[in-house]
């Protein structure tokens, strides 16, 4: 059996408005059509909805039965609908977002929060990777939104901006370098460094600075986070180079100081990264807009 969604709301309007006329009225159908629609109705449910006679027609027990049970039909599949064109606005579905170590202590946490307040109905799956691996995830659809570093990853990929940072020196609180406002790569290489993973974006902009200077890169152990690198520093493991804002989340609690490198690779710029043969659509074009209206971005 398949029942009409059109006959339905037409049996409710009939029962509602106590005539058919009033009823193809409001559902916009000629009287006739709705009283062959009404027909078919009781053909196919095999029971007497009206009982039909001068006075016109009275609904029967089965009609006051199914008038419930067809509100609440109808009532499901507009939420059916509701649901859907939510999930065509953005108001409701899922963002795969992947996103570099900075963003993610950084921006992303405040960010997020305002975006999910905003948009109960959307959900947002954050995983933490490099930028290359970033750029990778999001052309192969593996993700619909990267945040990396400003970069060249292909004709494949779209960059949009979305915020400055600040690479800083973090060092022992009793360390020479700690009174200095600024310091260059060069005064830093002859100490031993606590640096993040091969494959991170600060990683190798330390070792094309360290082959700039001319001199060696003394890497006394990597790590895979700055609150590792933080810790390391505090304990006199050497030196590291790492965001300011992300330095600033750990320097309170430990006794570590930051100071200014004077390098021009120390201004860094995040970008947004999308797939360059799509417009982001629904959910993910609403997160693309609150990360950029949230990081002051003109639209």
């Amino acid at each position: 059996m398949k029942l009409d969604p059109v006959s339905l709301r037409l049996f409710v309007a009939v029962m509602e408005e106590s005539a058919i006329a009033r009823a193809a009225a409001r559902e916009n159908i000629a009287p006739s059509a709705a009283s062959r629609r009404l027909a078919e109705l009781e053909q196919q449910l095999r029971v007497e909805l009206f009982a039909r006679s001068n006075r016109g027609m009275q609904p029967t027990d089965a009609a006051w039965a199914l008038l419930n049970l067809a509100r609440g039909v109808l009532h499901d599949l507009d939420g059916i609908a509701l649901q859907m064109r939510e999930y065509g606005s953005g108001l409701r579905g899922q963002v795969r977002l992947v996103a570099n170590i900075s963003a993610i202590t950084q921006f992303l946490p405040g960010e997020l929060q305002r975006f999910m307040a905003r948009h109960p109905g959307v959900q947002v799956q954050l995983q933490e990777q490099i930028s290359s691996a970033i750029a990778r995830s999001v052309a192969e659809n593996a993700a619909d939104l990267g945040i990396l570093n400003e970069g060249s990853y292909g004709a494949h990929l779209r960059l949009l901006p979305y915020r400055e940072d600040e690479l800083v020196l973090a060092l022992p609180a009793g360390h020479v370098l700690a009174r200095r406002k600024q310091v260059r790569l060069a005064e830093v290489l002859p100490y031993e460094l606590v640096a993040t993973h091969p494959g991170s974006a600060i990683h190798h902009q330390l070792q094309r600075g360290a082959a700039e200077a001319g001199l060696p890169l003394k890497l006394r152990m990597q790590v895979s986070g700055y609150d590792a690198l933080c810790l390391m520093v505090a304990a006199g493991m050497g030196l590291g180079v790492l965001p300011r804002g992300s330095a600033q989340i750990y320097k309170s609690a430990l006794s570590i100081r930051l100071v200014a490198l004077d390098e021009a690779w120390a201004r860094r710029r995040l970008m947004l990264c999308l797939r360059a043969d799509e417009q982001p659509g629904g959910a993910a074009r609403l997160l693309v807009e609150h990360l950029q209206a949230d990081a002051g971005v003109p639209a």
